[in-house]
């Protein structure tokens, strides 16, 4: 249980972290466990965007017709979802664009690995994960400080077993 609610914080986090915004950095490059698209995305004309999509993107403008259809599609879907945030959604998002933009590369990397990951899992699984992370979410600061001292104390080996089993380990029972 340990493990898994640490597991399940670390790919709650890198979907949190990644959520699209209208100056997102990069695309996320695709990862070995991503499904492959269906067919490739069509260019996004900027003309069939909304007049607020148009004002948000508008660093965009000069040079959207040579930018991928991919980032096309996903900057105006990430436009018309800012549109639908309310103001406290919006300053959430801000944050955490903030700290994504702090992160060092090599962090950003592999929370797109485990962004990637987690959106491979089944349905089922991917709610499994999301009501652990708001469990651990809930616990107090103290215990979820405890829980990250054990993960860090276990070798990779004990990791990858409890995230498997979904159980700590004997000597990490819960308290």
């Amino acid at each position: 249980m340990i493990r898994a609610l640490l597991v399940c914080a670390g790919l709650f986090l890198a979907a949190s972290s990644v959520a699209q915004i209208p100056a997102a950095p990069e695309p996320a490059p695709a990862a070995a466990t991503a499904p492959a698209p269906a067919a490739p995305a069509a260019p996004r004309a900027w003309s069939s965007m909304s007049p607020q999509q148009q004002e948000l993107l508008h660093g965009y403008q000069d040079k959207w017709d040579s930018l991928p259809p991919e980032r096309q599609q996903a900057l105006a879907r990430g436009s018309q979802r800012w549109l639908t945030m309310t103001p406290t959604q919006r300053s959430s998002a801000q944050q955490r664009f903030a700290q994504w933009r702090a992160m060092p590369p090599e962090q950003r990397q592999q929370l797109r690995q485990r962004w990637q990951q987690f959106k491979a899992m089944p349905p089922d699984q991917q709610q499994r994960v999301r009501e652990s992370f708001n469990r651990f979410r809930q616990m107090s600061p103290e215990r979820r400080m405890e829980l990250r001292r054990q993960w860090r104390q276990m070798t990779p080996e004990q990791r990858r077993r409890g995230v498997q089993r979904g159980a700590p380990p004997a000597r990490h029972s819960q308290r």
